[in-house]
């Protein structure tokens, strides 16, 4: 049904093109429309239009929440402890750290979408020692829970 939906007005607005290419050019498919058109037909374009300026959007709107996160990859970010893990990153790591799926662009720390694969053990001890323990990211800036929230954030949607 949902395919139904979003097709719909594609399909509408394919005839309305169809008409204006048969009709031989937008001009002539004003004067036909004006003058040659049925009243269900004059009445049947402005609808046409109206529905899908009204249909395309409600569609794209109802449908945003699986695009939390602006990636494919953040879906199924609907557990609570993913949303916390998003949000401890945006706080604490997002000014430093590159991650397309929160919207960050640090400057300073490596691109987490390209370090390639991420588990969670191991975001969360380079949280806790520091990154690499080289002194180029502070150690412990989070801790616990927090730390394990932001590894498994990270593990799920980093460069993906």
């Amino acid at each position: 049904m949902e395919t139904i939906g979003f097709l719909t007005p594609f399909v509408l607005l394919g005839i309305a093109v169809l008409f204006v290419a048969f009709s031989g050019g937008p001009a002539r498919a004003r004067q036909a429309y004006l003058t040659r058109g049925n009243r269900g037909f004059r009445v049947a374009v402005p609808m046409i239009y109206v529905a899908l300026g009204l249909v395309v959007p409600t569609i794209i709107i109802l449908n945003r929440e699986e695009a939390i996160g602006g990636t494919a990859a953040t879906a199924n970010l609907k557990d609570e402890s993913l949303q916390r893990g998003k949000g401890l990153f945006r706080q604490s790591c997002a000014s430093c750290h590159t991650l397309q799926a929160a919207n960050a662009r640090g400057v300073t720390g490596p691109s987490l979408d390209e370090l390639g694969v991420l588990d969670e053990k191991r975001i969360v001890n380079a949280i806790r020692i520091g990154g690499t323990g080289e002194d180029r990211m502070p150690a412990g800036l989070l801790e616990g829970d927090e730390a394990r929230e932001v590894g498994r954030y990270i593990s799920r949607v980093a460069g993906r």
